[in-house]
């Protein structure tokens, strides 16, 4: 009995430990960066500004004054490549590079 006991104590520990390092590393692999939008919606740039954008709904189009940025251009996280890239360009309203 007492031995079955011990396999038993051992057994649970290493269930335990187990699962607490499958949590670490679970923990450690999820991105932790700030979306630029919310999941079912993407990023528009607002036309002319390097400094205003907003998020729109999957399958919607961009509301006056915005547009969808480039095609391989679309920040994805805040202070990305292309957020950075973006906060220094502006788009007219036809989405393209303003000069």
């Amino acid at each position: 009995m007492k031995d079955t006991a011990g396999r038993l104590r051992r057994t649970i520990a290493l269930l335990v430990a187990g699962a607490a390092i499958t949590g670490l590393a679970t923990a450690c692999s999820t991105d932790i960066r700030d979306h630029m939008c919310e999941s079912g919606e993407y990023p528009v740039a607002s036309v002319g500004s390097s400094s205003g954008g907003a998020c729109v709904g999957n399958g919607k189009q961009p509301s006056a004054g915005y547009v969808r940025y480039p095609a391989g251009k679309v920040p994805q996280h805040v202070d990305d490549k292309w957020d950075t890239y973006w906060g220094t360009h502006t788009l007219d309203a036809n989405g393209k590079l303003q000069k």
